[in-house]
């Protein structure tokens, strides 16, 4: 990035600002978990990328995964064939241990089932999961569907993790909808906000 004097960037010396665009994020949809099956969320060609944040989501059973599928049929079936990779860091509550490691567990290989977020979270309440997620161009009917994810949650053994997953659905038809669950039981509490990125 070129730099003028007094050590300012073009973009904020005002010099490129009406030519380049810095993209922004648009508030589209905000949902509350409340012994939620799941929570779902439809998308269309208005934005080329979704942003999923997601805040303190709590499982109502203990040792569960958070996980998240794709539909392109309006929300009928979610099984949106996925090609993923999934590895994690972690520290223990107590340090008696941390680990950097590849997880071949929780990737999938052309998999239609759900693809884990955040795993064996913990239902005590100082045992939640926040993250994100970003796919990239869902509405296209010529390319697959991009996505990536990181999150941080707490295990039931009280060791804090940080997945980064990502992948593509391969799939060239539209995906139209997003539906994010726990592997068993409900999500208890936690917020979902899908934004577009404009």
């Amino acid at each position: 990035m070129a730099v003028v004097s007094g050590g300012t960037t073009l973009i904020d010396n005002g010099a490129l600002d009406a030519g380049v665009s810095t993209g922004s994020l648009i508030l589209l949809s905000t949902q509350t978990a409340s012994a939620s099956a799941s929570l779902e969320f439809s998308l269309d060609d208005s934005y080329d990328s979704y942003v999923f944040k997601f805040i303190n989501i709590h499982p109502a059973t203990d040792n569960v995964n958070f996980n998240f599928n794709m539909s392109t049929d309006n929300g009928s079936n979610y099984n949106v064939a996925k090609t993923t990779t999934w590895f994690r860091a972690e520290h223990y509550e107590n340090d008696s241990g941390t680990g950097l490691s590849y997880d071949g567990g929780r990737d999938l290989a052309q998999g239609t089932g759900d693809q884990t977020l955040g795993y064996r979270i913990g239902n005590d309440n100082d045992q939640t999961a926040s993250g994100e997620l970003i796919i990239y161009n869902p509405s296209s009917s010529t390319f697959v569907k991009h996505f990536v994810a990181k999150f941080n949650y707490v295990l039931n053994v009280d060791i804090t993790q940080n997945s980064f997953i990502a992948g593509y659905g391969n799939t060239t038809s539209p995906v139209t909808n997003l539906k994010f669950l726990m592997s068993s039981g409900n999500i208890d509490d936690g917020i979902i906000k899908m934004y577009g990125v404009k």
